[in-house]
């Protein structure tokens, strides 16, 4: 799977105020719910999201999140990435502040596609040099440049 075959242009946005957890979700759900093709609302978004985060923290470390959740109205995978101004507590298993966040919905249904898509999305995040790119890049279109084309490294 490609990251642009469940992210668009208008679905990332760097330089993002957010001042709290919630509101980088809050925002996150806004821009998922108003950018979809499914009938998806920004509360249930933000509520799925939340309800997740409740089950333990999906800061990954590094300054990083994957706020992911499930949504009756969706029919295949969205996603949105937001690059924050400031980090915000994210209760990371590392104590480290968030500023970077890639959120995901899947279909209530879906089990393996949602599996797979964490898995790479980890894979993604976990790469230094990655993450420095990101921070490095002050546009929209450049970062989701980055997303699009990021490639497994040969071990």
């Amino acid at each position: 799977m490609n990251i642009s075959d469940i992210i668009s242009p208008d679905r990332v946005v760097c330089d993002l105020d957010a001042t709290s957890k919630k509101r980088a979700l809050e925002q996150l759900s806004n821009m998922l719910a108003s950018n979809s093709s499914s009938s998806l609302v920004s509360q249930e978004v933000v509520d799925s999201l939340l309800a997740r985060e409740r089950l333990g923290s999906t800061g990954i470390g590094y300054g990083v999140a994957i706020p992911h959740g499930r949504v009756k109205n969706a029919d295949h995978a969205i996603a949105a990435f937001v690059q924050l101004h400031h980090g915000v507590d994210f209760d990371a298993a590392d104590n480290q502040a968030v500023d970077l966040l890639f959120a995901l919905l899947v279909p209530e249904k879906s089990t393996e596609e949602h599996l797979q898509i964490l898995a790479q999305l980890a894979e993604m995040f976990s790469d230094e040099e990655f993450r420095a790119q990101l921070r490095a890049t002050k546009d929209s279109q450049a970062i989701y440049n980055l997303l699009s084309n990021w490639k497994k490294k040969a071990s």
